[in-house]
């Protein structure tokens, strides 16, 4: 749901880019009655496929390899209703925790 969340807001996919995978999941609870949360990192993506022109050998040309370029990864921290199972709370950490933080509307 937090994902789905992410990938649908307008503001979240101007300013942090388009969702493009989960990479990891730090860890999952309940600290509070009603509420389950989540923390995992993910994989932003903006405008840009991040090709590298890399020269072929023997002069024929160049290779429009990926490379992976205008990826961000985020720290993603939500809370979600037990049983409604809507989003309450939800905040990117860009730069892995680093940066400044994206608050998402709920």
């Amino acid at each position: 749901r937090v994902v789905a969340a992410l990938r649908k807001d307008r503001v979240a996919n101007t300013e942090l880019g388009k969702l493009t995978k989960v990479n990891n999941v730090l860890g999952y609870g309940s600290p509070r009655q009603g509420s389950i949360a989540v923390r995992f990192n993910a994989s932003f993506q903006k405008a840009g496929k991040g090709m590298s022109a890399v020269p072929l050998p023997f002069g024929l040309g160049q290779s429009n390899k990926s490379e992976g370029r205008g990826t961000m990864v985020g720290q993603v921290k939500a809370s979600v209703d037990e049983k409604t199972g809507k989003v309450l709370e939800c905040s990117v950490f860009r730069d892995v925790g680093y940066g400044r933080p994206f608050d998402l509307k709920c």
